[in-house]
């Protein structure tokens, strides 16, 4: 019997993982690459992570495939909170490696800016937190990933699960002691209702100090490296 990807590369059986259509980036973590298509990240493409709230080990998640971008940039667009230079030290990422990008006020400004950043190429990551998007504007995104081999992730509520999007894949990202559960919202692959529970090692910061502390006050600008931001 003909094998469906050999008639075409976007089809697959229902029981198994499609074959990557993209260059693949290992996650890190052998348990999540085996549950995605290509064994990891796909590049050029618009990867939807769905986040029940900030700060649950979404970067943490992310830390193994940045890492292995070596020093190309990466961007942080419209982070929820100023980005702290010694957390993301301690996760491996350098200043001067990171680029902190603040649109205006409209969220159209942050959108021109992931589709320029996108098409040009130049960076090996980049990081959108983003709480409305219509549908045309992630298509429009998801397209001109496709002209780059950078890692694009839009970090969004978890209420858009219920939207619709043009992202290949889909995780749903809520905490769990010891690190997080990931559910499979949307992937080229069976249907997974269970979540897959990841473990993470905690960040550097929090192996010194209880969680539930109250957040101490946002630092001002001006103690941020000027290495980590950019116009």
């Amino acid at each position: 019997m003909t094998l469906p990807e050999t008639v075409h590369p976007s089809l697959w059986r229902a029981d198994q993982l499609a074959q990557s259509a993209t260059r693949c980036l290992d996650t890190g973590f052998a348990a999540l690459s085996a549950q995605l298509p290509g064994g990891g990240w796909p590049l050029g493409t618009l990867v939807d992570l769905l986040v029940q709230q900030h700060g649950i080990g979404e970067l943490r998640l992310l830390q193994p495939a940045l890492a292995a971008l070596g020093k190309r940039p990466i961007v942080l667009l419209q982070p929820p909170h100023a980005p702290q230079a010694l957390a993301l030290a301690a996760l491996g990422m350098e200043p001067s490696q990171l680029l902190w990008v603040r649109s205006g006020a409209k969220a159209s400004d942050a959108l021109w800016a992931a589709e320029q950043i996108l098409r040009s190429g130049c960076c090996g990551a980049l990081l959108m937190w983003q709480k409305h998007a219509r549908g045309e504007t992630l298509r429009r995104l998801h397209l001109a990933a496709q002209s780059s081999e950078t890692l694009f992730c839009m970090l969004r509520p978890l209420t858009a699960a219920q939207e619709a999007s043009p992202a290949p894949l889909r995780l749903s990202l809520k905490p769990a002691a010891g690190g997080m559960d990931i559910g499979f919202v949307k992937r080229r692959g069976p249907l997974r209702d269970a979540p897959l529970f990841l473990p993470l090692t905690p960040a550097l910061l929090q192996r010194h100090a209880s969680l539930d502390r109250p957040t101490s006050a946002e630092a001002p600008a001006r103690s941020i490296l000027p290495a980590l931001v950019g116009g």
